[in-house]
């Protein structure tokens, strides 16, 4: 059974239950057909897990309302990294405008401002009933803070995932709220290792650049984490925000900018270095020391000298020591 097949008979088994819910969908337009052949296997999987979603809403005997969305403020800490072009957005504005909103948000009472509400997840079907200026359906219940965030992350999870930056940021962002790593674990249903790694990428490339960047999906974790350690030397980041200051940097797509920033700050490291070779009077080789604005490196060619240097390394040591005293001395 496909994901809009089920989202009908659930719908109409609510009905039935004289529990208030959505409509069943009006029929499609032959556009709107066209579309839902098309969807993707992801696609689908996240109708079928919205409409267990629902299900399971209207077996608890929540009640579905309608809002007007201006009186629905965003969750207190965001997941997702705003994008401007989103394709998956416009096609799910594209499905509320052609047959209405399916699934509804998740919202609870505003913590401060009677009347109002603040949304626990559904930020995008909330954007969407804002743009086609028409309520936006939702559920209300009283949750805690820690039931907001793992509401959030329960909703992540079976439906299109968070890139490795996005949630990189929400865990610093819930860690900067107080949240623990047990909490925070839940939320983004990882281990605490992985979220050691998410937060030492957050805690190494900064927001600006982050935000600048945007989600960058297809980046994963092992570029994010060598991007943040070349990150360690100050002078990338100033390269970096000229490049975010180009003018058509914000214009490319997001994964485009990750690679925009790579080469820029790879480049420049090569352009710096600078190579010594170390040599005998009669030209033979023996090492190399390269130089650039991380540091330096000695790279030994001959086992011979390797070996020379190994044996009298205390003395080399002791005798720069020594001169360092010496200098410190005048």
């Amino acid at each position: 059974m496909k994901g809009r097949d089920i989202l009908k008979s659930m719908v109409n088994s609510a009905e039935h239950t004289k529990t208030e819910a959505p409509q069943a969908p009006v029929a499609h337009k032959p556009a709107g057909a066209v579309r839902a052949m098309n969807l993707s296997l992801g696609r689908l999987n996240e109708e079928a897990a919205a409409a267990k979603e629902l299900r399971e809403a209207i077996a608890a005997g929540d009640k579905v309302v309608e809002l007007n969305p201006a009186l629905v403020e965003v969750s207190f800490i965001r997941d997702r990294i705003p994008l401007e072009g989103d394709p998956q957005f416009d096609e799910l504005k594209a499905s509320i405008a052609d047959s209405g909103q399916q699934v509804p948000i998740l919202v609870r009472p505003h913590p401060t401002r009677t009347s109002n509400y603040q949304a626990a997840y559904g930020h995008r079907r909330l954007r969407a009933a804002a743009d086609l200026g028409r309520p936006v359906k939702a559920i209300v219940r009283n949750l805690t803070d820690e039931q907001v965030i793992l509401a959030q992350g329960q909703e992540n999870g079976p439906r299109v995932d968070l890139s490795f930056i996005e949630r990189a940021l929400f865990a610093r962002r819930l860690e900067e709220h107080g949240f623990d790593r047990d909490t925070i674990a839940k939320a983004l249903s990882v281990d605490k290792p992985e979220i050691s790694r998410l937060l030492q990428v957050a805690e190494g490339v900064p927001s600006e650049i982050i935000l600048a960047v945007g989600p960058a999906p297809k980046v994963g974790r092992p570029r994010w984490l060598a991007f943040a350690e070349r990150l360690k030397d100050s002078e990338s980041t100033k390269r970096l925000e000229k490049e975010i200051e180009a003018p058509d940097f914000s214009a490319d797509e997001t994964n485009k900018r990750f690679d925009r920033l790579w080469k820029a700050m790879t480049a420049t490291e090569k352009r710096s270095k600078d190579v010594e070779a170390v040599r005998t009077k009669k030209g033979l080789p023996l090492a190399s020391i390269e130089r650039n604005a991380r540091g330096s490196k000695i790279t030994v060619t001959s086992a011979e000298f390797a070996e020379f240097l190994s044996s009298h390394m205390h003395e080399l040591v002791a005798r720069f020591e020594q001169e360092k005293q010496g200098k410190s001395a005048d």
